[in-house]
């Protein structure tokens, strides 16, 4: 290197951008170092959850009514993997059809809080199962959608207990959308 390049290189622009670069680099570094301490491990990048979308031949006013109302409900337990299994006769549906408002589904398995109701369109609940450590719940959306004769029922669920998915996975078919197609036949 010539010494007008090494005099070019170090020219007092050049060295104020270098120095700027650096600077910025190491505040971009520095800065996501913490956002990541600042999370502490507290965010889970892992966290399983559930996603299901079915169609039932159904208006979305029968879909939501068969799952907000305790006597359709307890009908829609008839036809569920769990009625063969649990004393759903002698602990009855009982739903609320207000925002905070508890239920118990499945001879009281199944119990949580309506979240949201917004008539024919969504459901949102804490949701828990029995088996479950206490207190624990879930969070189950119900998003229906009218499309053609029927309705599109969009379903998450998030937050249940590491290791439960497929579990849930297998329940939500078997003892909920399975049972509502035969109960809306």
């Amino acid at each position: 290197m010539k010494n007008s390049e090494i005099a070019q290189a170090f020219s007092p622009g050049r060295r104020r951008w270098l120095m700027l670069s650096g600077m910025t680099a190491g505040a971009f570094a520095l800065e996501s170092t913490r956002a990541f301490g600042a999370s502490g491990g507290e965010i889970s990048h892992t966290a399983e959850a559930i996603h299901q979308e079915v169609t039932f031949n159904a208006k979305p006013d029968r879909v939501y009514n068969a799952l907000t109302d305790a006597a359709s409900f307890q009908k829609l337990e008839s036809f569920s993997d769990a009625m063969h299994s649990l004393d759903i006769a002698a602990h009855p549906a009982k739903i609320s059809d207000e925002p905070g408002g508890a239920f118990s589904l499945f001879g009281d398995y199944v119990t949580g809080r309506q979240i949201e109701l917004i008539r024919n369109q969504r459901i949102v609940q804490a949701w828990r199962s029995a088996s479950w450590d206490s207190g624990a719940y879930s969070i189950a959306r119900f998003e229906l959608t009218p499309v053609d004769a029927g309705t599109k029922l969009i379903f998450d669920h998030t937050g249940f207990p590491a290791g439960t998915a497929e579990h849930l996975v297998r329940g939500w078919y078997s003892n909920y959308w399975d049972p509502l197609r035969k109960f809306l036949e």
